[in-house]
């Protein structure tokens, strides 16, 4: 049997335009930034976690990285996707505010659960989602 897990610490989506991406999840989700560097910046999500966005082309085997800390060089590519909690009386609000700053909610589905769940994207194509409470029993 594994030791018990904390929390969430931080999790990490690659982007092409460091600065835009930093606006738009500043802009959109009110993230403060935490740290500021020439290929990423940390914003706080809620909870103590921390959201890294790393500039692509600067970051882990497309930069031609190669150091003695290689075993922390990252990279990624393509779409992935993040959820994040909501209350269940916010969601009508981010509703409206996602459409005030001209983001496209691609759908709003109502789980088997009870759960109601947003989908939209940033600027790099991640699928973002923002979840009520039970989305999972966990």
């Amino acid at each position: 049997m594994s030791p018990r897990l904390g929390q969430l610490t931080e999790l990490s989506l690659y982007v092409d335009d460091l600065d835009a991406s930093k606006s738009f999840y500043q802009r959109l989700l009110g993230l403060d930034v935490l740290l500021e560097e020439h290929r990423m910046v940390g914003l706080e999500l809620p909870g103590s976690a921390v959201l890294l966005l790393f500039d692509r082309a600067a970051s882990g085997a497309q930069a031609g990285r190669s150091s003695p800390d290689a075993w922390a060089s990252q990279d990624d590519s393509g779409a992935r996707h993040v959820c994040l909690s909501v209350s269940e009386a916010s969601l009508t609000d981010w509703e409206r505010h996602l459409m005030v700053n001209g983001v496209v909610v691609e759908g709003r589905v109502a789980q088997s659960n009870g759960s109601v769940s947003l989908y939209f994207r940033d600027l790099d194509g991640h699928s973002l989602e923002l979840a009520t409470p039970g989305i999972w029993a966990a």
